[in-house]
């Protein structure tokens, strides 16, 4: 079913730990942008930071993505698209100010939750043939649930525990307005 999105132009960045599923629900509301028409592009902000060694004192390359954010916003919006869909970690108010001034566009913040016993899982089975990764997931994941808890950076909260990816999709599309009527 192909759901109306909102026209106005803006961004959407999916937050939440490692393993919450922030990729797949992106990736998902990116196809729902498609089907109905609505010029967009999806995110992995992972992907725009991925680069060594990471300076010292910036250990998740925060300013490399930064600027890649804007360059690729500029890219995208000079191409056509209204509505960018992000993935990825806003762990201060710092840092939501700082992507909002990089992609140009009004930004909303989604919290995509999970339960931590699924989120494990999930990485178990993500870095089953990366031991060394699955340990700093496995801990990364339950430290930064409990950062995100406390920094007030997002606008919603979707909690994706039961929800198939479609249906995750679909809630952060109403809780973003993205959805009219």
């Amino acid at each position: 079913m192909v759901l109306p999105i909102d026209s106005r132009s803006g961004a959407l960045l999916v937050n939440g730990t490692v393993g919450v599923g922030k990729t797949t629900v992106a990736e998902a509301i990116g196809d729902r942008l498609a089907e109905a028409g609505v010029p967009g592009a999806v995110v992995d902000i992972d992907w725009l930071r991925r680069c060594w060694p990471a300076p010292n004192g910036d250990p998740f390359q925060l300013e490399l993505a930064l600027r890649n954010v804007g360059a690729v916003t500029h890219n995208f919006t000079v191409a056509g698209a209204t509505h960018l869909v992000l993935a990825g970690v806003v762990q201060t108010r710092a840092e939501r100010e700082a992507y909002a001034a990089a992609i140009g566009l009004p930004l909303r913040v989604a919290r995509l939750r999970v339960a931590l016993p699924l989120v494990r899982e999930r990485l178990t089975v993500r870095h089953r043939c990366d031991p060394a990764g699955l340990r700093w997931h496995l801990h990364r994941c339950a430290e930064l649930d409990q950062i995100l808890d406390h920094a007030g950076v997002d606008d919603f909260t979707v909690d994706a525990t039961r929800l198939r990816v479609d249906a995750a999709a679909e809630a952060v599309l109403l809780g973003a307005g993205w959805l009219t009527d």
